[in-house]
C-alpha cells in the first residue's frame, strides 16, 4: 500500500508521502539510541510535566486533530474530536500515576535490603492502525515514554498525516529530539527495524496476521512483544434484561468508529424467551442511523475506510445469505452516491457451521443468534479463536456471577458498553493477543523488572 491521504468519503488523494530510504531508517534508529541514553535520566517529574504539555496540546488543537483523522479514515468528526480528548486523558493518567507506578516494591527476604525496581529497556517499535489513529498510538506513547524509554511509530499507510501529526505533539511538547520518530515506511520494512539490536521491543495493534508475522520476527531475535488483535465480540442479552437500554447501547456497540472497531459488539446472543422483541428493536435503531458524510454533526455513520475494507465485508455478508442466512436490513452497498459507504446491517437466521460464526466482521454488520439458555449464550459466546471483549446484559446476580467467572475474554462489561480506559488493563487472550495495554499493567510491559538483593 502506498503511503498515501486518500479521503473515504470522495476517494480523493489528499497526499503521497515518499518512504524512507534504507539510510534514512538507520539514522533514525541511531537518533532513536541516542536520544535514549540521555532521556532515561530525566527526572520522572520532567517527562511528567512533557506529558501534561502534550495533553494541553491535545486539548487545544482538538478540533484540528480530529479533521485529520476524519479526512484520513472516515471517523465522523464528533468522535475524531472525542478521541483526541480521551488521548489528552490517557497522557495526563500516566503524568499523573507513573511515579507510584514505578516506584521500588520493597520485599523481605535474607538481605539487608531488597526491592524491585522498575527501569525502561530502550527504543520500542509501535505498529498502528488505521481505525483509532490517535488513541491507539497515544495509549502506547504515554507509558512507554512516561517510563523512559523512546518510542519509533510506524502507523499505517493511509493515515500518514496523523503519524506526523503525533510525532509533533510530542516535540512541541517539549520532549528531546529522538524520544519520539514516527518511521514512514511500508509493512516490508518492519521486520528489518525489529531485528535491529537497538530496537528492544515492539507493540502492535492490527489484524491477526499482522501480529503473527511481528511475533514471529521479534521472537526469532529474542525480543518481547505486546499484541492487540482482531476480536469477534459477543453482547449477550438475557430475558432479565432492560431490553430497550440494551438495544440502544447494543446499536452503539456495534456501529462504533463506522463498525470497524476490534472491541465493537459483533456477535449478538440472544435468549429466545425475548428474541424477537430484541430483534424488532435493534431493527428500529438500525434503520434510524442517519449514513453520510462524517463532517456533517448530523452523520451516525461515515464511510468505510478503504475500499478493500468494503469490499471484504459485502463479500462475507453475501457468504452468510447464500449459506441460508438472512440480511433483515442492510446487506447492499450504498452505491447511489461517491465514498465508502455499508449501511447498517442485520444478520438473522445464521445456520451452524458456517465460516460466519467465526469470522470478525469489521463494518457496520451485526450478527444475531438466538440461545435457549445461559449455557448455549457461554457455549457460542466462547466458541470462536478471539477473545478480547464480551458484554453481558442480565439483572440476574447468579448469571452476572457466571458470565464473570466463564466468558473467554480479556474484559468482560456487566450492563454495559466494553470500551477501553486508562485506569483499566485492556488487551485480549487466543488470538486477540497477549500482553496487556493501559494501567499499571501497561506500563510494566516495556520495563526491566530489576531484581535487588543488599547484603
Amino acid at each position: 500500500m502506498a503511503i498515501a491521504s486518500i479521503n473515504p468519503l470522495t476517494g480523493e488523494t489528499i497526499q503521497t508521502f515518499t518512504a524512507l530510504t534504507d539510510a534514512e531508517i538507520q539514522a533514525k534508529l541511531e537518533k532513536s539510541q541516542q536520544a535514549f541514553e540521555k532521556y532515561r535520566r530525566i527526572p520522572l517529574d520532567q517527562r511528567a510535566v512533557w506529558m501534561n504539555a502534550a495533553a494541553d496540546i491535545l486539548e487545544k488543537n482538538k478540533a484540528h486533530y480530529g479533521k485529520i483523522m476524519t479526512l484520513e479514515m472516515g471517523k465522523t468528526l464528533a468522535s475524531a474530536i472525542a478521541e483526541a480528548e480521551k488521548s489528552a486523558v490517557g497522557c495526563r493518567y500516566y503524568a499523573e500515576n507513573a511515579a507510584q507506578f514505578l516506584a521500588d516494591v520493597p520485599g523481605k527476604t535474607d538481605a539487608s535490603t531488597s526491592f524491585v525496581r522498575y527501569q525502561p529497556i530502550g527504543p520500542v517499535l509501535a505498529v498502528m492502525p488505521w481505525n483509532f489513529p490517535f488513541w491507539q498510538v497515544f495509549r502506547f506513547a504515554a507509558p512507554a515514554l512516561m517510563a523512559g524509554n523512546v518510542g519509533l511509530l510506524k502507523h499505517a499507510s493511509n493515515v500518514p498525516q496523523c503519524a506526523l501529526a503525533i510525532e509533533e505533539i510530542f516535540t512541541e511538547a517539549g520532549f528531546p529530539e529522538g524520544v519520539f520518530q514516527t518511521l514512514l515506511i511500508g509493512a516490508d520494512k518492519v521486520g528489518d527495524v525489529i531485528a535491529d539490536d537497538r530496537v528492544q521491543a515492539a507493540a502492535l495493534t492490527g489484524s491477526e496476521f499482522a501480529g503473527s508475522s511481528l511475533a514471529e520476527k521479534a521472537g526469532k531475535y529474542i525480543k518481547k512483544t505486546v499484541l492487540e488483535l482482531g476480536g469477534s465480540d459477543p453482547f449477550i442479552v438475557m430475558k432479565s434484561a432492560d431490553l430497550e437500554v440494551a438495544a440502544a447501547t447494543a446499536t452503539t456497540a456495534r456501529m462504533i468508529n463506522n463498525g470497524q472497531s476490534c472491541i465493537a459488539a459483533k456477535r449478538f446472543i440472544v435468549e429466545e424467551a425475548i428474541a424477537d422483541e430484541f430483534e424488532q428493536r435493534l431493527i428500529q435503531h438500525f434503520k434510524a442511523l442517519r449514513v453520510g458524510d462524517p463532517m456533517d454533526a448530523a452523520t451516525d455513520i461515515g464511510p468505510l475506510a478503504t475500499r478493500s475494507i468494503l469490499e471484504e465485508l459485502h463479500q462475507q455478508v453475501l457468504a452468510c445469505v447464500e449459506s441460508g442466512a438472512k440480511a433483515v436490513t442492510g446487506g447492499i452497498p450504498l452505491m447511489d452516491r461517491p465514498g465508502n459507504f455499508y449501511p447498517p446491517t442485520l444478520i438473522t437466521d445464521i445456520p451452524l457451521g458456517i465460516p460466519a460464526e467465526r469470522e470478525e466482521f469489521f463494518g457496520p454488520v451485526a450478527l444475531l443468534f438466538r440461545v435457549a439458555n445461559i449455557d448455549e449464550a457461554i457455549a457460542r459466546a466462547n466458541d470462536i479463536p478471539f477473545g478480547l471483549g464480551a458484554s453481558a446484559w442480565t439483572n440476574e446476580p447468579q448469571e452476572r456471577d457466571r458470565f464473570i467467572e466463564e466468558l473467554e475474554a480479556g474484559a468482560v462489561f456487566i450492563n454495559g458498553l466494553v470500551k477501553s480506559d486508562p485506569r483499566l488493563p485492556f488487551g485480549g487472550i487466543k488470538r486477540s493477543g497477549y500482553g496487556r495495554e493501559l494501567s499499571i499493567q501497561g506500563i510494566h510491559e516495556f520495563v526491566n523488572i530489576k531484581t535487588v538483593w543488599v547484603k
